[in-house]
């Protein structure tokens, strides 16, 4: 806590105005945004914070500030993509409490289930390192490829053991993933992106709150983790009230994990 200096009113007792302690927070996505703002407006007054939001337009610049100490703390990774970017940045990074789900789905506009994917179906999947191996996973999860055991971190479809439908997987850039889904079977992508394209198709299989591994969490640099205003937003994340705005909000395309 911050104190102004004392003011004498006119009994001659000085009175004092509370500062609140600000923490500057790195986002790179509307729904981050929006779970931050209800934290700032309805939780963090009474720890005597304000949270302030700081968008950034990719996926970089977030732990870039954070190096430069322009941000306390961001609010859009999860761990893998956290790991990744210590190698790639040189950079030492501590996630804190995990906090939401960005649920993957395998979505389409026709088929009922995965027991009516045809033989030789085409999927779409996107094409980066940590979202091939997730997309993967969640084929394997719902039994239409089965992988190698004891696989490497990330698996590609180097690993896929079995395909017995034969799917056809194709790999594109993540923001054309949704825009293929006229043009093949089924894709596999996030469920609010989705939502976001206006899209309403059939979800055949999507991953739960069980699926802690790829779940966003607060992230600050190491040496910073225990300063009490990140603290406090850390702990604030993982409010019961946070859990139920998420749950509002979102319908199960973002999902609480705590």
């Amino acid at each position: 806590m911050q104190l102004n200096c004392p003011i004498a009113g006119n009994s001659g007792t000085a009175q004092a105005t509370t500062q609140k302690e600000v923490i500057q927070v790195g986002v790179t996505g509307i729904r981050y945004e929006d779970i931050l703002k209800f934290i700032d407006t309805q939780l963090a007054p009474q720890e005597g914070l304000e949270v302030k939001v700081v968008t950034f337009n990719d996926r970089i610049q977030p732990n870039i500030a954070l190096r430069g100490k322009v941000i306390d703390a961001n609010f859009f990774q999860h761990r893998p993509f956290m790991n990744n970017a210590v190698k790639e940045l040189k950079i030492n990074l501590v996630s804190l409490n995990l906090v939401s789900l960005s649920t993957l789905g395998l979505f389409l506009k026709s088929l009922k289930s995965v027991n009516e994917v045809p033989q030789n179906a085409t999927v779409t999947i996107a094409n980066d390192l940590i979202n091939n191996d997730r997309g993967l996973r969640l084929l394997a999860s719902n039994g239409l490829i089965k992988l190698k055991k004891n696989i490497k971190k990330f698996v590609t479809q180097r690993d896929i053991a079995e395909n017995p439908k034969n799917l056809r997987i194709k790999e594109v850039e993540g923001v054309q993933v949704v825009r293929a889904i006229n043009d093949v079977d089924f894709i596999v992508s996030s469920a609010q992106i989705v939502a976001l394209a206006g899209i309403t198709p059939q979800s055949m299989g999507r991953e739960t709150a069980k699926d802690k591994k790829y779940a966003l969490a607060l992230v600050t640099l190491q040496g910073r983790e225990n300063e009490p205003k990140i603290q406090k937003l850390n702990k604030l994340l993982n409010d019961p009230q946070v859990r139920d705005f998420i749950n509002k909000q979102y319908q199960g395309r973002i999902l609480p994990v705590f």
